[in-house]
């Protein structure tokens, strides 16, 4: 599996295009904004000669699905999420009129996705993990065999989540992150929703954020 990412919009959010030999490939979380940004990920995808199978959110925040009204419209693709971040969604161009963005309103999701299920596209499979806390239907996308994951707004290279945000929880989140993505091994590489990548070894022994929740 191959792993593109592209950091989109006045939120610098992570967007990632992850394909294989296939040629298949699935979109997370289009932060796409502009129409120059939206001309580039669909230039890229086309340079590329890349299929897009799926489109895949990691939650609900405005930030994530900037770009999914113009996935669904070029490549025929509803949006798949947590079913509880459906309300977050419907109220995203309302809470970007509040910073001064307006946006195209995502198209509700197909079908909603929870821990258990799979993502299959092209020779790939990734595991879905439910990582509340950053907001309720918060999800990571996983794969243990190629070791890496994308945690979406849960976790950070050196910091975890935001928890003032519709639908987030400290206490949540801290539990998420101990019980479903430290006991990972240190190996895992860390995709995440801003800034670069990290490993879950880096992230157990030197987030700060993390360490009174380690040593209970």
């Amino acid at each position: 599996m191959v792993i593109h990412a592209f950091t989109f919009g006045p939120f610098e959010e992570n967007t990632y295009v992850l394909t294989d030999d296939t040629k298949q490939c699935i979109i997370v979380d289009p932060g796409c904004y502009t129409p120059e940004e939206k001309r580039f990920l669909a230039g890229f995808i086309e340079k590329e000669k890349l299929q897009p199978v799926r489109l895949l959110n990691t939650h609900g925040h405005i930030d994530h699905i900037l770009g999914n009204n113009m996935v669904a419209g070029k490549y025929g693709l509803l949006p798949e999420m947590h079913k509880l971040d459906l309300g977050i969604v419907k109220a995203a161009a309302s809470y970007g009129e509040l910073w001064g963005i307006r946006m195209e309103p995502s198209p509700e999701p197909q079908h909603f996705l929870d821990e258990g299920d799979e993502i299959i596209f092209g020779n790939s499979r990734l595991e879905i993990l439910f990582t509340p806390g950053h907001s309720e239907g918060s999800i990571t996308f996983y794969s243990p065999e190629e070791k890496f994951l994308l945690s979406g707004d849960v976790l950070f290279n050196g910091s975890i989540g935001r928890t003032d945000l519709p639908g987030g929880d400290y206490e949540v989140l801290m539990q998420t992150i101990r019980e479903k993505l430290m006991i990972l091994p240190d190996d895992i590489k860390v995709y995440s929703g801003h800034g670069p990548e990290t490993t879950i070894g880096k992230e157990r022994m030197s987030n700060p954020f993390l360490q009174d929740i380690l040593m209970k």
